[in-house]
């Protein structure tokens, strides 16, 4: 059995925990909290795949279970809506996912009450972006970069320094600062608010939750080192909180950034506070998903996988060009520390196989419950496409040979590619085929019992032995399907 069908984690015991928890933390500060939310708020996909049995929503499920107490203020840097930067995961820009943020946000009932731009210096997109958020009825304020960040601690905790940002006006007990991607400034914005609620009279508080690293395991759990793949671009690099296990005689885990800024922090703390109300920096976290793993070889399982997927992508994505050689060192390493193999994911020796037999581009999947299929590349069909239609029919119960989509439907769907849409390829990409397999199930019916197996995919393991088009990922991420592929093009 394949372990995406079993579950390692107790969603619902982790709800009612986890705000359990955050409301003892607003308590403890007498009222007033800002909480740092690191990672994706409600499509965290990573958590669901390391950890079978999270939802991809439950940081958003336990939010509105506070939402009566809890405004969320979204970090963007203004840097990052000058040079584009993209979320790696939906393909869309930071600036845009704010909006999208927004929207989700709002749409369930939360209440959104502001953007900041984080080290705004005028960048003519920024302003250009915060009219459109003005626009929406989106309050904007600006904080600024503070020379000498984060070790001048006078000057940062100063008129000059934290003192020259705006400060954002919030309403509620808990205020959550959220952004599109890590290096937002989420934890300078908090404490700058800290700074300037502590010169109106209000002492509030500052706690951090992050699901990764998990704190109560091991450091080289696979869920942990999963982690550090998964941010093998942040230069993050997992390690023991001294802080801690001299406060507490305990070992827990936390990430270096953390670590470093710490002593600044509760620095901080005294000057802002009086006094600091955390001994570590574990001591800041409000993390449970820890206890709420209930089946710890499911979960090492599902993470060993992620991290030969997080290879593999790192890999495509050097041979792409858009990361340095050295990341995939990094990743080699830490397939080696989790001591995983290609030989671990079962379709990357399938697709090469077929890939040998037929002497072109393969690609094979693996069904929750370890079946294993192929796809080979033919004149009508690219391997992936193949691959989706042989799984449908799998799925259905439907025989091998049978052909779903007779060629009088492919083909003027190819010559339209070739003559007016100046495609060199002529097969059909995953998108064109479900398109068209969609119209087929219309009138034909073992196309749709094809069609009704497509939820079916989700959670399915594929590798393919070339780097695919945009397009194929696309679907393939929409499908819910776990893609990797050999860091090789078609056409050289």
């Amino acid at each position: 059995m394949h372990s995406s069908a079993r579950v390692g984690f107790d969603n619902e015991k982790y709800l009612s925990m986890q705000s359990e928890h955050i409301r003892q933390r607003i308590a403890q500060f007498g009222g007033k909290l800002y909480l740092e939310f690191g990672g994706k708020l409600f499509d965290d996909y990573h958590a669901s795949r390391v950890l079978p049995g999270f939802k991809p929503d439950s940081k958003l499920q336990m939010l509105l279970q506070l939402k009566d107490e809890a405004e969320i203020v979204i970090a963007i840097k203004a840097g990052d809506i000058e040079k584009n930067k993209i979320r790696g995961d939906l393909g869309i820009t930071y600036d845009v996912d704010v909006i999208r943020l927004f929207g989700v946000f709002t749409r369930i009932g939360l209440y959104v009450s502001s953007v900041v731009l984080t080290q705004y210096d005028g960048q003519p997109s920024a302003d250009a972006f915060q009219k459109r958020l003005e626009a929406l009825g989106v309050r904007v304020y600006h904080h600024y970069s503070i020379k000498g960040y984060p070790s001048d601690l006078k000057y940062i905790i100063s008129d000059d320094g934290y003192g020259r940002n705006d400060y954002i006006e919030t309403t509620r007990r808990l205020v959550v600062v959220t952004a599109p991607g890590p290096g937002s400034g989420k934890m300078a914005t908090c404490l700058s608010q800290l700074y300037h609620e502590h010169k109106r009279g209000v002492n509030a508080g500052y706690a951090k939750f992050e699901t990764f690293p998990i704190w109560n395991l091991p450091l080289k759990h696979p869920v942990n080192i999963a982690y550090e793949a998964a941010t093998s671009d942040l230069n993050d690099v997992n390690m023991i909180d001294p802080f801690h296990l001299e406060a507490y005689g305990k070992t827990t885990v936390n990430y270096n950034r953390d670590v470093e800024i710490f002593p600044v922090l509760n620095a901080m703390f005294e000057l802002i506070l009086g006094s600091s109300p955390y001994k570590s920096p574990t001591d800041m976290g409000v993390n449970m998903a820890g206890n709420c793993i209930i089946d710890d070889e499911i979960v090492s399982d599902a993470a060993r996988q992620e991290i030969i997927r997080r290879y593999y992508t790192g890999m495509c994505e050097n041979r792409k060009g858009q990361v340095p050689e050295d990341e995939v060192l990094k990743l080699e390493l830490l397939m080696k520390q989790a001591n995983v193999t290609a030989d671990d994911r079962s379709v990357i020796a399938a697709a090469l196989a077929k890939e040998e037999a037929t002497g072109a581009p393969a690609a094979a999947m693996e069904l929750p419950d370890g079946t294993i299929l192929t796809g080979k590349t033919s004149k009508l069909l690219g391997a992936v496409s193949a691959l989706l239609l042989n799984a449908l029919k799998h799925l259905a119960g439907l025989d091998d040979e049978l052909l779903l989509m007779s060629p009088h439907v492919i083909e003027p769907i190819m010559s339209l590619k070739t003559k007016h849409f100046g495609s060199n390829n002529p097969r059909m990409h995953s998108d064109e085929t479900l398109i068209a397999l969609s119209i087929c199930a219309n009138t034909d019916e073992n196309a749709r019992r094809a069609m009704e197996q497509i939820e079916s995919l989700r959670g399915c393991e594929v590798h393919s032995t070339v780097i695919l088009s945009q397009v194929d990922e696309r679907t393939f991420k929409r499908l819910g399907i776990n893609l990797t592929c050999e860091p090789k093009y078609e056409t050289q």
